[in-house]
């Protein structure tokens, strides 16, 4: 049975290992991105409770993290990376840590995801063009690859340039 819980120390290689796995054809790939999610773990933008695993029989097979960015005035999240394993991917793995990464960030009173991904993917959960909330980002981009969700609907409208976390640059 498959199982979304949060991520723990004793996770930290298999994740590693995972993200490797799942980027490591993916089209668009720096191929660092488990790399950046050891150096995202020691950030101040490192929030435990958005760093959610997938599980089946005891074995990891997704990862999803969530992590603090700024937005002008404000303090959001940034879904990066999202990683399942090529022989899971397509059977909603990513929809169901997406869900529960979004259910938890609404519990956690923040207003704003954005992601840098697939404009084919991330708007069946939601996603549209971050330009369409005032939210840039800080380097050029197709604007439909660039986008957000509002989580909250009450949430007050924010604009600004996304200021990432320094370990997104490594």
């Amino acid at each position: 049975m498959l199982e979304i819980r949060k991520e723990n120390a004793n996770d930290y290689e298999e994740v590693y290992n995972v993200v490797k796995t799942a980027f490591e054809k993916a089209e668009h790939s720096d191929g660092n991105e488990q790399d950046i999610v050891v150096e995202l773990r020691k950030s101040n933008s490192f929030i435990p409770e958005l760093s959610l695993v997938a599980v089946n029989e005891n074995k990891i097979i997704g990862y999803i993290l969530f992590t603090k960015v700024k937005i002008g005035d404000n303090t959001e999240l940034a879904l990066a990376p999202l990683a399942v394993l090529p022989e899971y991917q397509r059977k909603g793995i990513g929809t169901m840590l997406i869900k529960e990464g979004h259910k938890i960030a609404k519990q956690l009173n923040y207003n704003y995801s954005i992601v840098l991904g697939s404009n084919k993917y991330y708007p069946r959960l939601g996603y549209i063009p971050a330009s369409k909330y005032n939210i840039k980002a800080p380097f050029d981009i197709e604007d439909e690859c660039f986008m957000a969700i509002k989580l909250n609907k009450n949430a007050k409208a924010i604009n600004g340039i996304v200021e990432y976390d320094k370990a997104f640059y490594i």
